[in-house]
This record gives C-alpha cells, structure tokens and sequence, in this order.
C-alpha cells in the first residue's frame, strides 16, 4: 500500500484546471505526473484545456489507465474536455456536479483572470490552490490581486515563491499557505541508456533514424517551442559562431538538434535563419526535428545527444533541462528564472542559494559557483520590457558569443576529457533525483500532498460580506526593494 493511501469514499477531491492531462504540452505533462502521483490520496476531475478541444462536451473516465500506471485499485480521476481553459459558467456546473473539495489551477495568471474575478463566490465554498510560476523580475506587483485571491501558492521555482512572499508582504504571505513544489520528472520514464539497458537497441535505431548514417563527435540538442523568448536563433548564430572556431573535419561531426517547430507565428523561420547564416556551408550541421513523440521516446532523443540548450530570454523552470538532466546530460542555460535552480548555484557558505526581496535573482552573477552539469550563460544586458497586461518584467538577453563559448567548453570536455564528462553526466542524474533537489516526480507529489493537506488544515471560508471601510491611505503601499546592482 502506498504512503499516505486514503480509501476513495474518504479522499478530498481536486478540480484540476489545466490542460488536458492526455496531452503532451508542459503543463499537461506536470498536470498527469501529480495526478498519478497522489491519486492514492486524493480524487481528481480535471477540466482539461485545448485551444479548441475536439472532444469538448464529453466526459472521460481514467480509472483504469490511472489504476494501471499508478499501481493502485481504486482511483477516481474524471476529465471534462474545453475549449481554451473554461469560464465561469462551467466551473459553477462542476462545482455542483462534482462537489470537489477544493479547485486547483496551473499556468499564466492571465488565464485565470476570469476565476479570480470570481474568487470570493468560491472561496466561501472551497479553497483555491494556485500551482504558479513567474518568469522575471521587477517585482510583479501587477500580480498582487491574483495572489490575494488565493489560499494556496505552490511556487515552481525558488524566485517564484520569494516572489509571492514579497509582492504579498509579511501580513497577507502569513495568511496563505506558500510553498516551494519544483517540477519533477519521472525517473523511470528518463534515465540514462546504457549498453546494458534493454532500450540499448531501441536507441541505436533511433540514431540512425536521426543521424542517418552520419556519427557525429558532439551533438547538441534544444527542446522547447519556437517562440520569441526561447531566444532559438540566438542559439542557432552561437552554433555558427562555435564551429567557424573549428577545423572543417571537427565541425562536420557535430550537429546542433532543434526539436521544435521550423516555422511559428510566435517565433520565426528557422529554416530562414540557418540558410541566412550557414549559406551552402557543408559544416552546418543543423538537424529538424518536428516530431512529436511519447516521453519513451523523448528519452531515446535525449540519450541521442550529448548535452541540451536552452538560452530563453525568460523562463519559469525550462523542463527539458530537467528532463536532459534525468536521462544523465549536461545543460547550457540563461542564469534566468527557474533555469537558476536546476543550475545549483551556491551562495559564500557553501549552501544552494535562496532569494530574498532584496536578492530576488541571480542574473547579474553575483554567485559563480554552481553544480559540475551546468554551463551557465549569464545575459549581457537586462532589457525591460512589458504590454498593458504586464507592464514590466526583465528580459534578460544572453550574448550569442558567451552561448558559444559555453558550447565550446561543452565541447572540449566531451572531446578532451571523456572521464570529467561522464562525471558531469552522473552528477546531473544524481542531484536530479536527489532529496536535496526535489526534482523527481516522487518528490513533486509528496511536496504537493504536503500543501495541499496542509490548506486543508488551515482553510476557513470566506464571510457572506466584510466591510471595507472607505478612508485616506494613512500608510504608502506596500512596493518591494529592488536591488538591480550586483
């Protein structure tokens, strides 16, 4: 029996609001892992997003395959397939429906808009969790209200939670239940192949599915979308800039592998952009992959490569790095975001750092010291950007040139020194999968069950009215430090 198994009929139930748990997106993928993951201990429905679902309307039951996965026998997970995340009218039919105990969202404020305007008609019934994450600094104070219209705060990434603590302030963080809860990936489902893995095969067919019949010295990969923040033609110009330092034969045997899509409306054309830098150029080993695969087969493509990329301008967590990192591979990434905890960063004691509102990152390099998977590319300039809906929030840009030298050093070790490289590769699986970094699915189902129980604890309902008395402000709002010098 599981730790921490409640018997159905006894469990508290959870209306998800996320994407559809099948899919494949981030949020669906984190979404399906928690739910497997504490289905002994609690009930699910999950109204479950699509830009435009084409089984909206219906009504799933995932008993079975929940049963199967999760390795128990009575779980009660439901899905109500939607178009985009859902409105108010259907959540009111849930609530009435379903009678869950608590609702439970995941992604961009944004998206909640809509609920949090409906907050207090909920909150007098059942809690709000919120599963957040924010990308940057300033201090998002433009978030405040969304913040207070939660009972819970499960902050993705160590800035995010110093985040909700410090746009909160002291008095409103004391009355929430704020908790750090990292992305975790399935250490069964990623892991590093080996000759004697029975996938050992499986992945040398992958290869040549990939490669062809090319063997490549040092492959590369980037896996995430081709969106404008992800910064993917800043990684294909430092590809250029790292094999014009090479000789013709060393660069013809690496390859650069972009998983992504070759042209989006929110990005650019990739193709455009290699053909613009590379020409003819027979070393520009540049490997399309627009396939979209299972997690089995996203490990094959992982274990395929030498190291992953991701030198986002912003980025919440960046979970290929994570998931790179399970199957046992370096990582290059911006000092950006929730990319700074998965680089391990230690503080003058010694200790994995935290954020303070004084500190609230660690873009400007005030730590240098990080875990031996990690290759830092810290942005050259913080760039301050934002629209009516987010009016401020750093865009931190790293140089092309600093990308490829952090490709190079990738590079040299893999080459130069095979024995410190696969140290590397053991060190990013070991603290992956470790206590200490939280970063396994195991480890982000027991943080969740531990919140959540916990809001559970603390949770009282909302009064039918307050009073709000109408006077001058006889102290200034609250606004947080901003520190933007080292």
């Amino acid at each position: 029996m599981k730790e921490g198994y409640i018997p159905q009929a006894q469990r508290k139930k959870i209306l998800l609001l996320c994407d559809d748990i099948r899919m494949t997106s981030g949020v669906s993928t984190m979404a399906r892992e928690i739910v497997l993951g504490t289905a002994h201990h609690y009930n699910w429905v999950n109204l479950g997003g699509a830009i435009t679902h084409p089984d909206k309307g219906q009504k799933f039951d995932l008993n079975a395959d929940t049963n199967k996965i999760a390795s128990i026998e009575d779980a009660s997970v439901f899905l109500y397939p939607t178009d985009g995340y859902g409105s108010p009218e259907i959540v009111r039919q849930l609530i009435q429906m379903e009678r869950p105990d608590a609702i439970m969202m995941f992604t961009d404020p944004r998206y909640w808009i809509w609920l949090f305007q409906m907050e207090y008609e909920i909150r007098k019934q059942i809690p709000i969790i919120y599963l957040n994450i924010w990308d940057d600094l300033p201090y998002p104070m433009y978030n405040k209200s969304f913040y207070e219209s939660c009972d819970a705060l499960l902050a993705i990434s160590k800035q995010t939670e110093n985040i909700n603590r410090s746009v909160l302030g002291v008095e409103l963080s004391a009355e929430k239940v704020i908790k750090y809860v990292p992305h975790g990936i399935n250490e069964e489902i990623f892991f590093p192949i080996t000759k004697d893995k029975t996938e050992y095969l499986t992945l040398e067919e992958f290869k040549k599915q990939l490669y062809g019949e090319k063997k490549y010295d040092f492959t590369l990969l980037y896996n995430a979308r081709n969106i404008r923040r992800k910064s993917v033609p800043d990684l294909v110009l430092a590809w250029k800039i790292f094999i014009d330092k090479l000789t013709d034969e060393q660069a013809k045997k690496c390859a650069l592998v972009l998983h992504t899509q070759v042209v989006d409306d929110n990005g650019t054309d990739l193709q455009a952009v290699k053909d613009n830098l590379f020409g003819y150029d027979e070393r520009a080993q540049i490997i399309f992959d627009q396939g979209r695969y299972p997690a089995n087969i996203m490990n094959l493509l992982y274990n395929a490569t030498d190291g992953c990329a991701l030198v986002s301008s912003n980025e919440g967590w960046g979970l290929s790095l994570t998931e790179a990192m399970m199957c046992g591979k370096p990582i290059i990434a911006t000092v950006t975001g929730g990319m700074q905890d998965q680089m391990r960063f230690e503080d003058e004691n010694g200790k994995w750092i935290q954020f303070t509102e004084e500190f609230g990152s660690n873009h400007r390099g005030k730590y240098k010291k990080h875990g031996k998977w990690a290759y830092p590319v810290f942005p050259s300039n913080l760039s301050l950007v934002g629209s009516p809906p987010t009016p401020y929030i750093f865009d931190d840009r790293a140089e092309p040139f600093d990308i490829a030298d952090q490709i190079m050093a990738l590079y040299k070790t893999k080459i130069e020194t095979p024995e410190v490289y696969e140290e590397q590769c053991k060190a990013a699986r070991e603290w992956v999968t470790s206590d200490e970094s939280m970063e396994s699915a195991r480890w982000m189902s027991k943080n969740v069950i531990s919140a959540i129980d916990e809001t559970f604890e603390k949770w009282t309902p909302r009064y039918q009215f307050e009073f709000i008395p109408v006077e001058s402000l006889k102290q200034p709002k609250h606004f947080v430090k901003h520190v933007i010098a080292k």
